[in-house]
């Protein structure tokens, strides 16, 4: 081919580095649960594996583990590479699925318009006078631009013209609608921040009327939504108001994509682990700039509004003594309490440094500068105090893998789903109206699967004041987080739960994510 190449072979460099926020959490998780099991085991109980399937925790039989290991690799010596590939699980599937996707094939012919509807060299311009529109909603995350990103090109693969909504509603409004091509979204994968733009804003305060005229005059048949809790909140909205306008009857799907991690019907949102991984490793080199520097704790101050996800994730990933959130109420005693425990640990343990988390609306009156206060005055002379607000600089940075791949998945799935309702809800007129409600759904990763939600039951689990869940799977770690900091009279529940290797091979609720 006459192409200039070079090898690289990365080798034992893939092992080095620090560990990221995921792998540090996942060890904390796995080591909890293995602890628990060998307090459950009895005589007879056979060995298991602690494993991790999409955000659930499971121990598979250790002998299932291993006969399935020499099957992948008996199929692989005899070349049997299908077989190989389905021992190995749904969630490899999915991702060699996806990938193969993406990466084999080529811009389609057909995004182009041809002269004529009746041009029978366009096989697929039975579908390519359909329009499917993406749009950003909320505060810029990693993971929105790889979103757009996956749903472009698996949209216009399937015969689909594609427009991008820039910045947001108000975009919208203002026409600024524009085709998207295949080239347009290269490189966009590995971009933070939203090239489209985004605003935080909600459907109604722009005026669901005016919203509705846009979707007839740019004749949108189908919506994906990437954003945050606004993007989720507009959702519902428009969902309520499909009674006074035919032109929101049509399928929306809206991806989770905030640091905050705060929107329920998913367990995880794109943009949370790279934030994860971008407070971790601040976290590490503030203890690092201490290093010496002897007794010192530091306040740390993270983002997240009412919801207490980073704060608390962050603080398993860094190792904090504490992390005050607003779902678990403390006042002044606990806060004298923690001084006292880390006072002893500095005296008695020989720690010389602590860390200590606050979420930016854990309390109207214990703020990150009292608490600061508190603990250097409470503190002296054992330790010092320090404070550090990390603010905006926890949603920079480049997209962590996880949010790589799990933006370009889930978006992958939203295009199928957008694809069968367009499908399904066309009339014989060949327009696109559909009024259930099964048909603005919220796509998230629930325990171990990715699974559609309608926003409408949704709101049923929602504290649109405070906008976070009224249910948090998260919450369930806080104990785990005071164990590894040495707190007393804490105990932690068991997660994981038993199965067999071969238990999802017809398992059809949902799919694996991880």
């Amino acid at each position: 081919m006459k192409i200039d190449t070079r090898v690289t072979v990365l080798g034992h460099v893939q092992r080095g580095g620090s560990p990221s926020a995921f792998d540090r959490i996942l060890g904390s998780r796995m080591g909890a649960e293995a602890v628990l099991a060998l307090m459950d085991a009895k005589p007879d109980t056979p060995a298991c594996v602690i494993s991790i399937e999409g955000n659930s925790t499971v121990r598979v039989p250790l002998m299932e583990c291993v006969e399935r290991t020499k099957e992948v690799q008996a199929n692989m010596d005899k070349r049997n590479f299908d077989e190989a590939v389905r021992l190995r699980g749904k969630s490899f599937q999915n991702n060699l699925n996806t990938y193969r996707l993406l990466s084999k094939l080529r811009p389609p012919s057909t995004h182009f318009k041809p002269t004529s509807h009746e041009d029978k060299s366009r096989p697929l311009w039975k579908k390519s006078h359909r329009n499917l529109a993406v749009m950003n909603i909320g505060a810029p995350a990693c993971g929105m631009n790889a979103a757009v990103r996956s749903f472009v090109r698996i949209s216009l693969t399937k015969g689909f013209r594609v427009l991008g909504i820039h910045d947001s509603f108000d975009g919208l409004v203002k026409g600024e609608v524009v085709p998207m091509t295949w080239t347009e979204v290269q490189g966009w994968a590995g971009k933070g921040g939203s090239f489209l733009g985004t605003k935080k804003q909600l459907a109604n305060d722009v005026g669901v009327g005016k919203i509705a005229l846009k979707f007839a005059e740019f004749k949108i048949d189908g919506l994906m939504i990437v954003g945050g809790f606004e993007a989720f909140h507009s959702a519902y909205q428009l969902s309520e108001a499909r009674e006074m306008f035919a032109s929101l009857c049509i399928p929306i799907v809206v991806i989770p994509c905030t640091i905050s991690n705060n929107i329920p019907g998913s367990d995880f949102s794109l943009g949370a682990d790279t934030a994860l991984n971008e407070i971790t490793d601040i976290c590490d080199r503030i203890k690092q700039s201490a290093t010496g520097t002897k007794r010192r704790v530091f306040i740390a101050e993270t983002m997240g509004g009412y919801c207490g996800y980073l704060a608390t994730l962050a603080g398993l990933a860094s190792g904090a003594d504490a992390a005050y959130i607003y779902e678990e109420k403390f006042n002044v005693l606990d806060l004298k309490q923690d001084v006292d425990h880390l006072r002893d640990k500095i005296q008695n343990a020989g720690v010389q440094r602590g860390l200590i988390l606050r979420n930016e609306l854990a309390n109207e009156n214990y703020t990150t500068d009292f608490v600061n206060r508190l603990f250097s005055e409470e503190g002296s002379p054992v330790f010092t105090t320090r404070m550090n607000v990390l603010g905006h600089m926890q949603q920079g940075g480049y997209p962590s893998p996880f949010d790589r791949n799990y933006g370009t998945k889930m978006a992958a799935k939203g295009v199928e789903w957008l694809s069968e309702m367009v499908e399904k809800f066309t009339d014989s007129k060949g327009n696109v109206r559909t009024g259930n409600a099964d048909t603005v759904v919220l796509l998230g990763m629930l325990k171990r699967h990715l699974t559609f939600t309608p926003v409408e039951e949704l709101a049923e689990y929602t504290d649109f004041d405070k906008r976070i869940p009224k249910e948090q799977w998260w919450l369930k770690l806080r104990p785990l987080l005071r164990i590894l900091a040495k707190h007393s009279v804490v105990s932690y529940e068991m997660e994981a739960e038993m199965k067999n290797i071969d238990e999802d091979e017809d398992d059809e609720e949902g799919e694996h994510i991880l």
